[in-house]
Formats: structure tokens, sequence, C-alpha cells
């Protein structure tokens, strides 16, 4: 569930510094990764990894390196131009405030279903959606590939995916989210809206765009706005009504609509793929800063959700893979719906479970078991019940794994005790940066050699996932400092949140037939 702020965000000065790493290609299977290690024997390998070094050459290129005896990494650090935004300073501030802004929603979201207040999301009425689209599965076969942009340049830290709506097809942008199911996209005529890039969809245009009845079952998988208003006619729309902890808020009619996903070639060619009567929410009075968005794309695990409503059609996985959020503006990242083989039989893919419905509080989120922590190769002494969602009492709990919120988050004491192990290990100067949000920070500036420990998640299943330093550090300013891009979860909330900068250069793939998560290194601006 994407969690919006009033602030208006802005990203990076008009020069960033990113993180970049290349590494040859039979060097991308480090410790979990390397196919001829079982679960066990990975994680001994990845416990007993060394440090990660950064080693700074000529021209502001840092050469990583376990040791002088193994393979070597190099990461550059790379000043581009950017077009919009101040300072990277400001970028990070209001990212993890839009995040934190994000948890309320999500703790909120679990303990208004733990009280037996939310709205109860049925499956039954979905089946009725899910037969008629079997209907069209004659004319839609393999996979779906979409394009994802980064919204660096409109000043956020999410992904947008490229859609086209209705018949006539109108080109939308909309926020790629995997922590919600709920898709909507501002609609004209809008009555309280917020500004969006280009022009607004307008049902009425399109031939392929139909109401849904308060009298129809489907009507029971939204919230109605309040108060609620009887349903008396029979061709009556039905409302719904979305809103989020920091105020923004969804309304308008419930409805079917055309979505035809933009997959654009490298040679500037363009694929279309349409997908006939996909439920969403048609808004009219829309609150809130989107960042530029025409709404938002929910791939949660709930029967309301886009991937949800594809899956009779292109079966029960998706994948993405992200590439650098601060990259160039012209890359793009994948997403693809239906079940890739190749990906699948991949044999540097690691898999680990989700939890089955009976053991969460919440059927839209991707929820996770950790067992443990490890930062530079030492597993962290943190009490086991942090990871586990409380049933009782009203903090949530449990990890999830997060398109919409960008940082990662830890709840205490873990967020502390793997705070200590990174000042523990990291051995260069620490500097204190007045009115920033992440902590610690170093300088590297003229630093010859600079220990990065390494960091990864052991899950209870075995499964580890050891992740590049640049997915867990953050560079800002032009003096070249360094801060840990891992935040503390708000004191009301226990979520551990996998956010989508952790995530980058990534194979990511969501198998819900065998209920697991596969991960895989890849150069994804290579996918």
């Amino acid at each position: 569930m994407v969690m919006k702020v009033s602030l208006i965000l802005v990203l990076f000065s008009i020069f960033c510094v990113t993180f970049k790493m290349y590494t040859e290609v039979d060097a991308q299977n480090d410790h979990i990764n390397d196919p001829t290690l079982t679960n066990e024997e990975s994680y001994k390998k990845a416990t007993s990894s060394e440090p990660t070094r950064l080693n700074k050459e000529e021209g502001g290129v840092y050469d990583i390196s376990a040791n002088p005896h193994k393979r070597s990494k190099m990461l550059r650090l790379r000043r581009r131009p950017m077009n919009n935004g101040n300072e990277p300073k400001t970028h990070a501030m209001d990212s993890a405030i839009r995040d934190l802004v994000r948890i309320q929603t999500l703790h909120r979201k679990v303990t208004e279903k733990k009280e037996g207040i939310a709205i109860q999301q049925q499956s039954n009425p979905s089946k009725a959606f899910v037969a008629s689209l079997e209907s069209t599965i004659d004319e839609l076969s393999g996979s779906i590939v979409a394009t994802l942009k980064s919204g660096a340049s409109l000043g956020t830290g999410e992904y947008f995916i490229d859609m086209f709506v209705g018949t006539p097809p109108k080109h939308v942008w909309l926020i790629f989210d995997t922590g919600s199911d709920l898709s909507w996209i501002q609609c004209d005529p809008c009555y309280d809206c917020f500004e969006q890039n280009g022009p607004l969809y307008n049902p009425k245009n399109s031939s392929s765009y139909r109401n849904i009845s308060c009298h129809d079952p489907l009507c029971q998988l939204v919230s109605s706005p309040d108060p609620l208003q009887p349903c008396k006619v029979e061709n009556q729309t039905c409302p719904y009504f979305y809103e989020y902890a920091d105020g923004s808020n969804t309304t308008g009619d419930f409805a079917l609509e055309k979505f035809t996903v933009n997959l654009t070639w490298p040679n500037g060619k363009e694929k279309f793929k349409p997908v006939v009567d996909v439920m969403f929410g048609c808004g009219h009075w829309n609150k809130g800063f989107f960042h530029g968005a025409a709404g938002l794309l929910g791939l949660g695990r709930g029967p309301l959700s886009f991937f949800s409503q594809l899956q009779s059609i292109y079966g029960h996985s998706f994948s993405y893979c992200l590439t650098d959020l601060f990259s160039n503006t012209s890359t793009t990242s994948k997403l693809v719906f239906g079940e890739d083989k190749e990906l699948l039989n991949n044999h540097n893919m690691n898999f680990t479970s989700f939890l089955a419905g009976e053991e969460t509080p919440d059927d839209t989120f991707y929820y996770l078991q950790i067992k443990s922590i490890m930062v530079g190769g030492e597993e962290l002494d943190i009490p086991e019940q942090t990871w586990h969602w409380l049933s009782e009492g009203a903090a949530s709990g449990g990890t999830i794994i997060d398109s919409g919120s960008t940082l990662t988050f830890f709840p205490d004491p873990a967020y502390g005790i793997i705070k200590e192990a990174f000042e523990k290990k990291i051995k260069v100067q620490k500097i204190a940066v007045d009115d920033f949000i992440m902590s610690p920070c170093y300088s590297v500036s003229g630093a010859l050699q600079v220990e990065l420990p390494d960091f990864g998640i052991h899950f209870a299943d075995g499964a580890v996932w050891n992740f590049p330093a640049e997915n867990y550090f953050y560079q800002y300013e032009l003096d070249e400092v360094i801060c840990l891009a891992i935040l503390k979860t708000p004191h009301h909330s226990h979520f551990t949140i996998i956010g989508n900068l952790l995530q980058q250069n990534f194979h990511i793939l969501y198998d819900m037939k065998r209920s697991r998560l596969g991960y895989s290194p890849r150069r994804c601006a290579e996918v």
C-alpha cells in the first residue's frame, strides 16, 4: 500500500553520485548464489565471509574485494546530471518520511483486520470475474512484459509502470506497488484531484468501460464511502473509498476496463497486450501527492489485485528486475506477468517460502520468515520473537517485501543491533550529518581503502540473501559521504520491510503456485 505525503518530494542535486557495481558473470554467485551449494552450505559460507573492501582508485573508482586472494568486484562512483531536485540529502529525508507514513498505513490495515473492522474481502465474488477472463485465454498466450521506469525524475523513490487504459487506449503511468490490491486511476470529471503528468482519463470516451453495479457481488470487494449510501436502483454504480494514513485518499466508481500493457523494445518498437474487464477504481475525488502518476497498480496477494486477476490466463507468477533507482532516465526495468521457464530453471535463482495465509495477519502482503541477520559474516544476536507478527494486541509485526517502500526498515531491538554491528566493523571516520535521518554516516573522501561489511538475511527455511554494498549504503554530497540506508521501524509497529533499494539489480520472482520468492543477482539494465 503506497504511502503518500503532502510534502513535494524533490530528488537529487544537479549532480548525484550513484553506486554501480561491475562484476564478472562468474563472480555473481557469491555466498548463497553458488548453485553447487545447499542451503546449509551456503549459510556456512556466508557466515564465514570477510568484510567487503572498498578500495578507492584514481577517478573515483572503488575496488571491492573480500580479500586479496579472492575475486574482486568493482564498484564505480559516478556523477550524473539530473534534471530535477535540489540535493540527495533532501531526497533521502523525503523518501524516509514517505516510507514512515507508509508503515503507518500497513500497521493500521493489519490492526483493523485483527479488530474485525476492516472490510471483508471475500474470494467468492472474484470467481465470477475469473470465469469471464478465462474466455479470453485463446486470444492471450505466453506472458506479458511491462516497462517500469524509475520515479527519480519525478521526485520519488517508487517505480512506475507504463500502461494504456480504455478503447481507444489512453496512455498512463501508474505507481507499481506489491503492497496493495486496489488499482485506480484519476478520472474525468475530477472534482478534487492532484496534479498528474498528462490529461485525465475520461471513461465516457472509452467503449470498453463498464460500471459495476452496487448489486453486483464484486462490489463487496471494495470499501464504501462514509456515510454508506443505500443501493436503490438496479444500475446504480458501486462506489469505493480508500484512505491512506496521511489523509490521502481516492473515491469514485468501481468499474471494469481494458488494460493494455506496453513493452518498448531496445530498438524502439512497441508491443501491446490487452486484458479486458479488469476491475479498477475510477477516481473522481483524489487527495494527496502521487508524484505525477495517473494512479496506482496494485500487485498484492488479495483477489482484487491486477496480478490476481491475471492468474487464470498467465499463471501464478510474476517477476521483475529493478534497475538502479538513480540510473539514467533512458534506462528501464522490466515486469513480467506469467511463468518464465528460463527463470524458474535458472541455477542461480534462490528461493525462500512465503508464509501461508493462516500464518499471516493480512492477505494483501507478501510475508517472509527471517531467522537471523548477518553483518560482516557474523550472525547477530537478535531475539527470535523479533521476526514474528504478534497475534495479540495492536502492534503488528512480521517481514514483508514491498516495492512501494524505498528504504529497508527493522524494528527494535533488531535495528539497534544491526546499526551497532556496522559501527563496530567500519574502520573509517564516522561523521555527524545535521538533520539527516540516516545513520551512521562516514566520510570516504580521500580514503585509499574502506572496509564495508557484508550484509545478508538468513531465512527460517535455510535460504540466504546477500546484498551488494550499494543496496544498503546511500551516497550523497560531492565530498563523498556514505550512510547506512537502513532505518528503524516506528515504535508503534514491529514490521520489517524489505524495500526496493535493497532489491535493485536482483531478478525477483513471485512464484505463487509454489508459494515462494525467488531472487538472483542480475544487471537489470541488461534484461
